[in-house]
């Protein structure tokens, strides 16, 4: 069997098309947690509208959206990184920063390690513990702080969707800064959660001056192809980063998407609320009717640990050749061959998953 994560991602269709040879638009994707409403139509509309913009260059400062960022958030425009992407967010933090050695907690975002990486940086580690619901001793963790730079922390973390407690976070950032290390708090999937579940430190950025918080716009708002994310943190560090940006990186039909979306709080509001409903249907179909371990998590996303003879490569094929994509997690460290990963999106969608998941489940696969 053809690797379908050929690039180390879920949402790969050109991928998916060479080995199942479907067209990119005959598959349903799980694979990548997109909001499943797609985009605010409003938006589409003024992209349309302004496309003709692309003759001018994007401003280099990006003033209007960070504004509206600094006003939603709640903080200053220096405090503001807009980049392209989350991605290039954390480019720019490892670039900025310089860490020598960077510390990961394992199963965690590929990006991390991949980027750090490629940037020079010797990689710590722990690992989160299953009784734990993935979440790291607290003794490993303070341990991989002391002998660590700069730690990455996913809140909600992918693929677990594991959320830290206020406690929690505190916690780790008050210990990050007796150790002097850069705490950098990936949140790209808060804005799927309730809320009541907006656990944060970003209004204690002036007391931890050490801690970075990424965002991403492209998940919430469903749109991956026009790359949009920014960084929160201390002005001082925010100067870094920006010392290493590109200028122009993030193009003009991405701010003005950016610009716009910020209004589109009824969407927000449907979006957090069809996730919620059917995360739990899904979670729980899957637990009655196949049987197998859903883990506790809070994000647009459930990891799911196959609990018959079935590999997730196995069921990522034969649900490939089915026109339905999920991520499989066995080149995650610290996860297993049986774990896979879906995204949580409509109900009609959910329930041609789960019907494709039972007739699988049912016939049997061998290893």
């Amino acid at each position: 069997m053809r690797l379908i994560e050929k690039y180390g991602h879920g949402g790969d269709l050109l991928t998916a098309h060479q080995v199942f040879n479907k067209a990119s638009g005959e598959f349903l994707d799980f694979s990548a947690n997109i909001n499943p409403l797609g985009p605010p139509a409003k938006v589409l509309d003024l992209l349309k509208e302004r496309l003709e913009t692309i003759v001018h260059y994007p401003d280099p400062a990006h003033r209007v959206l960070k504004q509206k960022l600094s006003e939603r958030n709640r903080v200053s425009d220096d405090q503001i990184l807009i980049g392209n992407g989350a991605a290039e967010c954390i480019s720019l933090i490892l670039l900025g920063l310089q860490p020598k050695t960077v510390g990961l907690i394992y199963p965690c975002f590929s990006e991390y390690e991949q980027l750090s990486v490629a940037f020079g940086a010797k990689i710590n580690s722990c690992y989160g513990k299953l009784e734990l619901d993935f979440k790291p001793d607290i003794s490993e963790l303070n341990l991989l702080l002391l002998e660590s730079d700069l730690v990455f922390i996913g809140h909600p973390n992918n693929p677990t969707g594991v959320l830290y407690t206020m406690e929690e976070l505190v916690q780790i950032a008050e210990q990050a800064k007796k150790t002097n290390t850069y705490l950098v708090i990936d949140e790209a999937f808060i804005d799927f959660l309730p809320k009541q579940l907006h656990i944060t430190l970003l209004q204690k950025l002036e007391r931890y001056r050490h801690v970075l918080i990424v965002r991403s716009m492209t998940k919430i708002y469903a749109i991956p192809g026009l790359r949009l994310g920014y960084v929160l943190a201390h002005p001082e560090l925010i100067g870094k980063l920006q010392a290493k940006q590109v200028t122009w990186s993030v193009n003009q039909m991405a701010l003005i998407a950016g610009e716009a979306v910020l209004n589109e709080r009824e969407y927000e509001d449907e979006t957090i609320a069809l996730v919620k409903e059917q995360r739990n249907y899904v979670k729980q179909s899957i637990e009655e009717q196949l049987g197998w371990m859903v883990f506790p998590g809070q994000a647009n996303f459930l990891l799911i640990r196959i609990t018959d003879e079935l590999a997730a490569a196995e069921l990522q094929w034969k649900l490939g050749e089915r026109g339905i994509l999920i991520r499989s997690c066995a080149m995650y460290q610290g996860l297993t061959s049986q774990d896979f990963r879906i995204a949580i999106r409509t109900k009609k969608e959910n329930d041609c998953l789960l019907q494709a998941l039972k007739e699988v489940a049912h016939e049997g696969i061998q290893p």
